[in-house]
């Protein structure tokens, strides 16, 4: 008889075969794989000994610790629903997260206490208040902490045969680029699946050790969390993301693999305290969650001493779909290597993608046309929670429809060159903000670079760029137009340039053009001499 596939299993085989291996390391705490299930048992348990029914959804507002990798597999275990929270969210993004996905308990970190009290009163659902970590000072918390919880629970395991692998598992609501978040239903059978297509493309081993650099409520944090459990590999949490942490934690636990988003990666490569430490261990790292560049490839290539790539996926597609991991017997020069690596890159086993113009026809193979990214895989969500209307809209024809617009090489490489809605279209042109972006970002000098539209009575709209500098470094407008300019087509480079100490940014460091473009986009710009 065919088990169910669910995550679950995963924890169950490693808890198995390796009892005495470190599962998690958290800062001065090590869980055996024994312990480890232990507790994710009794945390089913709890949640069963307090009424929760199958379906229930449990939010869980928390820093990366082992609670919230617990919650991965003890939510699952008691036949619940895991929704993980954005801890950077406002109060009102929280409040709609939290009534729209009816959730019924919240299992919240001393630190967001305060947060959450402030929004609290306008919860439709959520009946009861636990707090993670030290002892519960407001009175609307319940007495009964999260290890409180664990320490009185009746361990729970479920009968496998009883999940229903087409159940949620997980949902995690769209990032805050967007006004109106929609909660991803991930299913048992997304997760498992997704998981094993991971394993098997990156051969994951026994040995590996993962830094969790990544927040556990982002697509790029959870997407390792079952492929590590599955191997018996090791979790090593990193609650705050701090250049000479990680580079700390790399050495004395011997890491030998991370997930970083550019501003990570800039900030370990320019990070004077990279010298000081070993980071001989790490074997790769990919670079997800925005756009890279070969620059930053290079710089995380020869500074920090480890091979790195790009990634691309979706909270929708649990999450990755691609990687721009030189495919095996593919030689080049090291600066054509950087180049794809940074690039969109080719689809992991069991994905399909496809680059298709408005009619859902495929693009020519020639870098040039221009599609939208479409997908199919194991890992494609059942739908939005309670929006039938943007899931048919989303999964027309059977496909992902991506939103973000790409070419595609000959040798099968994609490449984003945009989101739908960051197309610059001056002159009747289109514009690859992140091609511009690419060009600012090699510049010496450049640290952090956006690109947006910005109005023109001539052109319609033309590009400006917003720009951090690096530390020391002194940059002029007109300087960095020029450089563009020795590098672009002229109707593509910036009209103007704005500079300022820091992008606004989602919790996991993605550029919020949204924010720039309402503070710029108002304000026409007059289109400069020579465009």
């Amino acid at each position: 008889m065919n088990l169910p596939l669910t995550p679950v299993r995963f924890l169950r085989y490693s808890e198995e075969q390796f009892p005495r291996k470190t599962a998690v390391v958290c800062q001065d705490q090590r869980f055996t794989y024994a312990e480890f299930g232990d507790r994710v048992r009794r945390l089913a348990g709890a949640l069963r000994e307090a009424g929760l029914k199958t379906g229930d959804r449990v939010a869980f507002l928390s820093l990366n610790c082992h609670r919230l990798l617990e919650a991965y597999f003890g939510v699952l275990e008691s036949g619940c629903v895991l929704l993980p929270l954005n801890i950077r969210l406002a109060a009102s993004e929280l409040t709609y997260i939290l009534n729209h996905s009816g959730t019924s308990v919240l299992f919240v970190e001393q630190e967001f206490v305060g947060l959450v009290d402030s929004f609290r009163g306008d919860l439709r659902t959520v009946r009861s208040f636990h707090q993670l970590d030290g002892i519960p000072q407001a009175g609307w918390l319940s007495d009964q902490t999260y290890e409180h919880m664990l320490a009185s629970a009746k361990p729970y395991r479920e009968e496998l045969m009883t999940f229903d692998e087409n159940s949620i598992a997980e949902m995690f609501y769209t990032s805050g680029t967007s006004a109106s978040p929609k909660g991803v239903m991930l299913t048992h059978r997304n997760v498992y699946m997704y998981a094993m297509n991971i394993a098997l493309h990156h051969h994951t081993r026994f040995e590996d050790v993962l830094l969790h650099t990544i927040p556990l409520f982002h697509a790029n944090g959870w997407g390792a969390a079952h492929t590590i459990t599955f191997m018996g590999g090791t979790h090593v949490m990193l609650p705050r993301f701090v250049p000479e942490e990680v580079f700390r934690l790399v050495q004395r636990e011997r890491v030998s693999e991370l997930s970083l988003v550019p501003i990570m990666a800039m900030a370990l490569a320019n990070s004077p305290a990279r010298s000081k430490y070993d980071l001989s261990s790490v074997q790769w790292s990919v670079i997800g969650g925005a756009a890279s560049s070969p620059t930053l490839i290079r710089d995380v290539e020869t500074t920090l001493g480890f091979k790195c790539y790009s990634g691309y996926g979706l909270t929708e597609c649990s999450p990755s779909l691609s990687t721009a991991e030189l495919k095996p017997g593919m030689q080049c020069a090291p600066e054509e290597r950087y180049v794809l690596q940074s690039m969109t890159g080719y689809a992991f086993p069991g994905c399909e993608l496809r680059v298709v113009d408005a009619e859902d026809n495929d693009v020519p193979r020639d870098g040039a046309t221009m599609g939208e990214i479409i997908a199919r895989s194991d890992g494609v969500m059942a739908g939005y929670w309670q929006q039938p209307e943007a899931t048919a809209e989303a999964l027309r024809g059977g496909w992902f429809h991506t939103g973000d617009m790409a070419v595609i090489e000959e040798n099968g490489y994609i490449r984003i060159v945009d989101r739908k809605k960051d197309i610059i279209v001056s002159g009747g042109e289109n514009i690859s903000s992140l091609d511009v972006e690419k060009v600012l970002l090699a510049h010496p000098s450049v640290y952090e670079a956006a690109v947006i539209p910005v109005v023109d009575s001539k052109w319609g709209e033309v590009a400006k760029a917003v720009v951090v500098a690096k530390p020391g470094c002194k940059l002029s407008e007109a300087e960095l137009i020029e450089f563009c300019r020795s590098r672009l087509a002229h109707y593509k480079c910036p009209h103007s340039i704005e500079f300022c100490e820091s992008l606004p940014k989602t919790a996991t460091g993605k550029v919020l053009k949204r924010e720039l473009r309402s503070k710029y986009q108002t304000v026409p710009v007059t289109m400069r001499s020579g465009g």
